[in-house]
């Protein structure tokens, strides 16, 4: 029986939970001091005072000290674009110079462009583009990340790029649970039909998704120029009949009543959020959908962050993401996410800490499973190299991970 016990933690951040934490209660970390873990076959078995640990879970085991240093859950990115080809740097360019994302899609760039990069890669070279990222995140502490297709826009290369991600699931350490976001644009070849390339995307990819299981979720994105509440609603209700779970880009750019369509329909998540409305947002609330909020991308675009603290003062369950992508939000840094969410959206650390962890699992409909160091849980922890996970934001800007656990494996460590 494989054994790993991590002992003598300053502070062990245990996250204690298994759904989303709302309101109030993101600020509530249940620390253990000089904590202790004990993960048997991938599974957390113990968690307690170092001191505590029973005499049976001793014998024949692989011990990691943490003496001096602060031990999480493993970080949930739960709102990723990773698998792409091609990159934007042109466009980035184009909007350090005051070009909007709206003029950058009317110039010919935006989401188009990494369409026509990604139809020409092949899978291969998507994998391998794919680990190289993933390896990345996994240095900042990423065990559970959330990827979407939505850059083939056609048969062929939607079920590539969630292809590629069931690979990716298998190959590396990280889980990987895929989402299928076919209306994520409308392509060159239905501009002006897009209530065609709707029923395209219903009628000739979707079932497909379902078939291969391919994907665990549905996304659409929701926004003014992209795809209506109506044509929005369609898909997604398709996608729920046939046993996906649903996610929306919703009220970005403009309040068009995404946050609202993602209560109506009971999605899981709905994410971005910059422009909801009160009554979007308290639907959500009633309706026990996650807010997950994508820092990073409002950073980049210059745009007025997201109201987290009306969210989660209002009793939201609020997640965060890094929303990686090649065009609007090119990094999976999640020591970035973090500066912005404690600096700029003015959430306490203990609630962004949350935000990363239990609710981003949750966000992912797998709050039972991961997300926070309990019982029964998958062994996915993080070992910082402060005492404290005050530290965690104090560094800003730079990762503090020094070791990353995944299902009772040392995955990752810095020094090695």
């Amino acid at each position: 029986m494989k054994r790993t016990i991590v002992k003598n933690a300053s502070q062990l951040i245990t996250c204690s939970g298994y759904k989303a934490k709302k309101g109030r209660e993101m600020n509530e970390l249940a620390i253990i001091e000089d904590g202790a873990v004990v993960i048997e076959e991938g599974i957390i078995k113990w968690v307690g005072k170092t001191s505590d640990i029973p005499t049976q879970y001793k014998r024949v085991a692989e011990e990691i000290d943490a003496t001096d240093k602060t031990v999480l859950p493993g970080f949930v990115d739960s709102h990723t674009h990773f698998v792409f080809g091609g990159y934007r740097e042109e466009e980035y360019s184009w909007r350090l110079k005051g070009n909007s994302y709206m003029e950058i899609m009317e110039k010919g760039g935006g989401i188009i462009n990494t369409v026509k990069e990604t139809r020409r890669e092949s899978k291969d070279c998507l994998i391998r583009s794919g680990m190289d990222r993933l390896n990345s995140m996994l240095s900042f502490g990423v065990t559970t990340v959330e990827g979407k297709s939505g850059y083939g826009l056609d048969y062929l290369t939607e079920i590539k790029q969630l292809e590629v991600m069931k690979k990716l699931n298998i190959r590396h350490d990280i889980d990987v649970i895929p989402t299928f976001l076919g209306a994520h644009a409308v392509p060159k070849e239905y501009k002006g039909k897009e209530d065609k390339y709707i029923d395209f995307i219903i009628e000739n990819v979707l079932p497909h998704v379902v078939d291969g299981e391919l994907a665990e979720f549905c996304d659409v994105f929701c926004e003014e120029n992209v795809f209506s509440i109506d044509q929005s609603h369609k898909v997604l209700s398709a996608a729920k009949k046939l046993g996906l779970k649903l996610k929306i880009h919703a009220d970005e750019i403009v309040q068009i009543g995404g946050a609202g369509l993602a209560a109506s329909l009971g999605a899981i998540s709905a994410d971005h959020l910059l422009m909801a409305s009160n009554k979007g947002l308290d639907d959500m609330a009633k309706k026990n959908v996650i807010a997950t909020l994508l820092p990073g991308t409002a950073f980049t675009l210059k745009e007025d962050f997201a109201r987290a603290r009306y969210m989660i003062d209002n009793n939201l369950a609020v997640a965060l993401a890094t929303d990686f992508n090649p065009g609007s939000c090119f990094t999976e840094s999640i020591p970035l996410i973090i500066a912005l969410a404690t600096i700029y959206m003015n959430m306490s650390i203990e609630e962004t800490i949350t935000a990363l962890t239990i609710n981003g699992a949750a966000a992912l409909d797998r709050a039972e499973i991961i997300g926070s160091i309990d019982v029964n849980k998958k062994g996915d922890i993080v070992i910082h190299e402060y005492p404290s996970y005050k530290f965690i934001p104090y560094h800003i800007g730079v990762s503090t991970v020094e070791k990353v656990i995944k299902n009772g494996q040392l995955v990752y460590d810095k020094y090695e």
